[in-house]
């Protein structure tokens, strides 16, 4: 095969995930806490598979990972005394069967036994990485700013507020969660907000994704064009050089 092909097809390869990656951005627009992701690329010199004239070596393109834009998205408010927004960096604290995760998705519920969870059950975290519990017979539910939930006059608990130094760290495992995949030690987040009543919003911008979507498709059209002129090309030559001889 042409050292042409071979680089159009690494190319494919790398638009196909990058498809991926935009749909995926434009299915959670509307998704509470949700960051944007793109692709990172970068080109690798290998060997030709044609060892003919031309560039040695070849560079092919591969990509390097998914990277994931943590801006804060707008803040909006529900009918929820629950749900939580945090105005500032940081990330709310859970616990699950795999070990604790963290999320910027503040759209909490109680369960039977008044434990303040995640929309699929995972218990959220106070400041000192303790559950939290909500008897709802004492009353209507206050957060202050700083994460302490009242019931009256009773303190029932403080959620916990973490930030890290490298938030490259931080790895997605679904349920719109991230897990520590470093050595990183959570700090708190003391100069972040804890808005009740509000949710913060995905910080997707649903039109530039769309106009990535279609920049994407495009290119790919390009290079498979271009991939099949290429063999055309080559096919033709084969032609002549058989009638030649």
């Amino acid at each position: 095969m042409d050292n042409t092909l071979y680089v159009g097809l690494s190319r494919q390869m790398t638009l196909r995930h990058e498809l991926d990656i935009v749909a995926n951005n434009i299915a959670n627009a509307d998704t509470a806490g949700f960051k944007v992701e793109s692709l990172m690329l970068a080109t690798q010199p290998q060997a030709p598979a044609v060892t003919l004239d031309g560039p040695k070596p070849v560079k092919f393109v591969m990509d390097t990972g998914v990277a994931r834009d943590f801006s804060q998205g707008s803040l909006h408010r529900t009918s929820n005394e629950l749900d939580m927004g945090i105005d500032g960096p940081g990330f709310f604290q859970v616990t699950t069967a795999d070990g604790p995760r963290f999320t910027r998705d503040g759209r909490f519920r109680l369960d039977s036994t008044g434990k303040l969870t995640t929309q699929a059950g995972q218990p959220v975290l106070d400041d000192g990485g303790g559950e939290i519990v909500i008897d709802p017979e004492k009353g209507p539910v206050v957060i202050a700013s700083d994460g302490t939930i009242s019931q009256g006059q009773e303190r029932v608990g403080k959620v916990g507020v973490v930030k890290f130094t490298a938030q490259s760290a931080l790895e997605k495992t679904g349920d719109n969660l991230l897990k520590n995949s470093s050595n990183q030690t959570p700090q708190p987040a003391p100069d972040s907000l804890v808005r009740q009543g509000m949710l913060e919003s995905s910080n997707v911008n649903p039109v530039a994704e769309i106009t990535r979507m279609i920049e994407v498709t495009r290119t790919y059209e390009s290079v498979t064009n271009m991939m099949s002129a290429t063999a055309d090309l080559s096919r033709n030559s084969v032609q002549r050089l058989g009638r030649v001889q």
